[in-house]
């Protein structure tokens, strides 16, 4: 299968630099893969389970949360708020965070603001315990 140049990076720093023979995120419409000779596109990251399929036949998972993802002149750039590779999630640390965020969401006096911040952190949570698997 053909390759292309991908790049993995957060604000914090590049994560993977290499070919690839595909990628799949969840954008803010539903999920995408992205094969060599992909046409210019620009779009942006959802949150969800991503992959990416490396010329040895290997496929590595990550948590994706939000970003932007371009392919432009046959390179895929990736720029995720948050990208957790699988091997990288600490499992216990989820599990804490998920049950921090049920404890505060059966609280019934918190604000609309409060009670959206705490499904996020679910959603993060759950997203996290997925990829994990």
């Amino acid at each position: 299968m053909k390759t292309f140049p991908l790049r993995i990076g957060t604000p914090d720093g590049l994560l993977f630099e290499g070919e690839a023979e595909r990628i799949v995120c969840r954008t803010i419409t539903g999920d995408l893969a992205i094969l060599a000779g992909h046409s210019n596109f620009c779009t942006a990251l959802g949150m969800g389970h991503a992959h990416v399929a490396l010329p040895d036949g290997t496929t590595r998972e990550a948590a994706c949360i939000g970003g932007m993802l371009s392919m432009m002149n046959g390179t895929c750039r990736v720029m995720a708020t948050t990208w957790e590779w699988k091997e990288d999630i600490d499992e216990e640390r989820a599990v804490k965070a998920k049950e921090r965020a049920e404890k505060l969401l059966e609280d019934k006096s918190l604000s609309e603001r409060d009670y959206r911040m705490a499904e996020a952190r679910l959603k993060r949570a759950l997203l996290r315990l997925d990829v994990k698997g």
